[in-house]
């Protein structure tokens, strides 16, 4: 049985808790409670060390441990350096060294909703009337890891994400976790007979601001394959495959679990979908040549902005047309009972969680969904 662990942000909340707690009591923590909020319970969380730098300023120290997954923060140093202040706001959030900058949002850190919530609710009740604090969360780490990661595709750079919606971390890429998605399928769909699958959080949560109704979302991971077909026995009707244009274009070259340990071939897919739409071939060179499908992307957006053209629509309809296809063909091929199988349709959006293009049975199924 793999073992879950926490998310990056439940571990910076305990360091601030143990940094705040010595401000108070000038006394270390060697274990931090902190209520997860998502899901709703209290969790001890070690803290390698506490130091008070001032009177005024303390430093804590916690070690990431998101359990038996596929993550690179695994066993990362994180650090909490906590101020008190006299003015402002009760409690300002900062990031500090190894936490990446937000370029589509003015450079703020990347310190998401869940995490600001956590550390806000946490630190809050610790504090006496008046009391106010400044709290830098650094990441000694960050940057040197944040260049493994497809954080930059999605706009963050210089560090690693505090992102996330719940304080468990899941081994999304063991069979164990499957058996989790699947049983979260099988109840919602007892309830709708249309879903919204999308890979990871950023899916997520361009899915809910769209309006769709969260219930209706079923997060996959990288294991489109075994859901899509789970959908289909449990009589699903209707499916959108919501997700980011690297990982989701993936499904049009037949490749239907995601993960990138496993198979990649995106640029063979951009460039074959490129050279059928009857692009030149230098671009079509370009765009296989490119490090990332971010880049093949901004150079397709480059060739319309230069000439007027519509390369972005043409390629990526056709991925989006493709998609639909082999994901049908794909659950039609597992299929026992054969009867009509599921409809799926198809969206990707970019770094910026901007829609690229919707395929004509997704634009079908916005319109029942939003």
């Amino acid at each position: 049985m793999s073992r879950s662990g926490y998310t990056l942000p439940v571990f910076a909340c305990a360091a601030a808790v143990a940094a705040l707690r010595w401000l108070h009591d000038r006394k270390p923590l060697t274990l931090a409670s902190i209520d997860l909020i998502e899901p709703a319970q209290i969790v001890e969380i070690p803290i390698e060390q506490v130091a008070g730098l001032s009177e005024n300023t303390a430093l804590a120290i916690a070690r990431s441990d998101p359990g038996d997954n596929l993550d690179l923060t695994k066993d990362t140093p994180i650090w909490a350096l906590v101020e008190w202040r006299e003015e402002g706001e009760v409690i300002i959030i900062k990031g500090g060294e190894g936490i990446g900058r937000q370029l589509n949002a003015d450079d703020k850190p990347a310190i998401y909703a869940y995490a600001q919530r956590l550390l806000q609710e946490n630190l809050q009740r610790m504090l006496a009337p008046g009391e106010k604090i400044t709290v830098t969360i650094i990441l000694p780490e960050g940057r040197s890891l944040a260049v493994r990661t497809s954080n930059s595709a999605f706009g963050v750079v210089e560090g690693l994400s505090l992102l996330g919606t719940t304080g468990i971390s899941q081994p999304l890429s063991t069979p164990d976790q499957l058996a989790v998605f699947r049983a979260e399928l099988q109840n919602k769909a007892s309830s709708f007979e249309s879903l919204v699958f999308c890979i990871g959080e950023n899916g997520l949560d361009l899915a809910r601001k769209l309006g769709i109704n969260p219930e209706q979302l079923v997060k996959t991971a990288n294991w489109l394959g075994p859901m899509l077909v789970e959908a289909d026995v449990l009589g699903v009707k209707e499916i959108l495959l919501f997700g980011y244009h690297g990982k989701l274009m993936k499904l049009a070259g037949g490749i239907f679990h995601t993960h990138h340990y496993l198979a990649d071939g995106r640029r063979e897919i951009l460039a074959a979908h490129c050279a059928i739409a009857g692009l030149k071939s230098p671009d079509i060179q370009a765009v296989f040549n490119s490090a990332t499908a971010e880049a093949a992307l901004t150079h397709l957006k480059s060739l319309d902005a230069e000439t007027g053209s519509d390369w972005v629509n043409k390629v990526y309809s056709a991925i989006a047309e493709t998609i639909d296809v082999r994901a049908q063909e794909y659950i039609q091929s597992h299929s026992e009972s054969g009867k009509k199988v599921t409809v799926c349709g198809s969206i990707l959006f970019d770094r910026d969680r901007k829609i690229i293009v919707k395929s004509k049975t997704a634009g079908l199924l916005m319109g029942k969904l939003c």
